[in-house]
C-alpha cells in the first residue's frame, strides 16, 4: 500500500496546506500506475501559494524499497531548460550578451551558418540547430557525451535544419550551447552559476546540476525502464551528462520555490519572466507557442497555461501553470511510460479535477 501525504492547515515552508473540498481519491485514480511496489511519483499542487494537495506513491528506488516521499530528487529532463533561460536573461539583464548575440560571437570558429543563429532563437527552438542525439549512439557511455561535446559535433556540421527565424524545431543542442554560453560570458561554470544565483537565493537546497564524479544528489530516485514485464533500472543513457538541456535534479517542495519566485522577480526582473510567457512571431508571420524555456497553450476556458513536460532515460515529468490563477502543477516521475506528450495530458486531468 502506498502512503499518501496529505495534511490540513499544517504550515509548511511558509506556506499553510488548504483543505480540499474535491474528490481527491480521483487523483489517486488517475495516478494509480505509480502506486505499490513500481517506480513512482511525486506530486505537489498549488493555489494561491499554498499547497493545495500533496500524494506521493511508489518507490524512488525498487532495490532498497526507497518511497518517494516529498524530499526525494528526480532528474528533471527538459523542465531543466526554465532555469538555462533564466541565467541567459540574467546575463542580458547586466548586459553581458545579448539577445542578438550569434553562436559566432559566442564560439569564434563556428561555422558559417551559425552566423545568424542568435539567442533568441537558440531559447525559442528557431535556430535550425540540429539535435545533437541525432549524432550520438545510445551505447556511448565512454565517455557520456557533455555540453561541450554538443558544441563539438556541431562545429563539424555544415549546415542547419532551416534558415534561423523562419520555423520551431525543438533541439536540445541549443540548450546544451545555452549552457556554455553561460559560463563563457559569467565566467563561471554552469553548475556553479546555477547554484549561485538562482537556487541558493531561492534556498533550493536539494537542487543541482549533477555531475557524476563531482556532485552527489542527495535523496535521489533513480530511473526504471519496463522490460519484458518488469522493471529494471535504466538511470542514465549516452546524453544524460549534459547539463543545459536536461541535468537538473529537484524535488516537489524546491520546485514550489521556484514556482513561487516567477510571481515575485526575486532572481528575474517581471518584465523578463513575462516575455518568458509570450508568444514569439516567425519571420514569415507565424507564431511560436513556445516562450523562454517554456511551452505555451490556453486552456479550455481561455487561461494561458505555461508548461514543460521533461522525458529522458527513464524519468518522466511536467511542471503546469496558470499564471493567471496562480495554479501549479508539479509531478515528478522516474519510470520510462508514459509517453512525453501523455504528461500534458496527466496534468490537464489533475487540473480539471481540482478546478475550483
Amino acid at each position: 500500500m502506498y502512503k499518501a501525504i496529505f495534511a490540513i492547515g499544517f504550515l509548511f515552508f511558509g506556506l499553510p496546506l488548504i483543505s480540499v473540498a474535491q474528490d481527491t481519491t480521483a487523483i489517486d485514480r488517475i495516478l494509480a500506475a505509480y502506486n505499490g511496489e513500481n517506480p513512482g511519483a511525486s506530486l505537489l499542487v498549488v493555489q494561491d501559494g499554498r499547497v493545495l494537495l500533496q500524494r506521493h506513491y511508489g518507490y524512488a528506488d525498487l532495490e532498497h524499497k526507497q518511497p518517494v516521499s516529498a524530499t526525494t530528487n528526480f532528474r528533471l529532463a527538459s523542465v531543466s531548460k526554465q532555469f538555462t533561460a533564466t541565467c541567459i536573461l540574467q546575463l542580458v539583464h547586466q548586459g553581458k550578451l545579448a539577445m542578438g548575440t550569434t553562436l559566432a560571437e559566442a564560439f569564434p570558429g563556428f561555422p558559417a551558418y551559425g552566423n545568424t543563429v542568435t539567442v533568441k532563437h537558440l531559447l525559442t527552438h528557431t535556430s535550425g540547430i540540429p539535435d545533437y542525439e541525432d549524432y550520438v549512439a545510445d551505447t556511448a557511455f565512454n565517455p557520456q557525451i557533455k555540453d561541450q561535446g554538443v558544441l563539438d559535433i556541431l562545429m563539424k556540421l555544415e549546415s542547419g535544419y532551416f534558415k534561423p527565424g523562419t520555423q520551431f524545431r525543438y533541439s536540445n543542442s541549443g540548450y546544451a550551447l545555452l549552457a556554455l554560453m553561460v559560463a563563457r560570458y559569467s565566467g563561471q561554470p554552469f553548475a556553479a552559476y546555477l547554484q549561485q544565483h538562482i537556487f541558493a537565493p531561492l534556498g533550493m537546497t536539494s537542487t543541482l546540476a549533477h555531475e557524476e564524479g563531482k556532485t552527489t544528489v542527495p535523496v535521489r530516485a533513480f530511473g526504471y525502464s519496463a522490460t519484458d514485464g518488469r522493471w529494471v533500472r535504466r538511470d542514465q543513457s549516452s546524453t544524460s551528462a549534459v547539463l543545459g538541456d536536461g541535468g537538473i535534479y529537484s524535488n516537489v517542495l524546491d520546485m514550489l520555490k521556484w514556482d513561487q519566485a516567477l510571481y515575485t522577480g526575486s532572481v528575474l526582473p517581471i518584465h523578463w519572466i513575462d516575455e518568458s510567457f509570450a508568444y514569439h512571431r516567425l519571420a514569415g508571420g507565424g507564431t511560436v507557442g513556445y516562450g523562454y524555456g517554456w511551452h505555451l497553450k490556453q486552456t479550455k476556458d481561455g487561461h494561458k497555461a505555461v508548461y514543460h513536460t521533461g522525458s529522458s532515460t527513464s524519468f518522466r515529468n511536467i511542471f503546469y501553470r496558470i499564471p493567471s490563477r496562480r495554479f501549479s502543477i508539479i509531478l515528478l516521475t522516474n519510470r520510462n511510460e508514459p509517453r512525453e506528450e501523455d504528461m500534458l495530458t496527466l496534468a490537464e486531468l489533475i487540473a480539471e479535477v481540482l478546478r475550483p
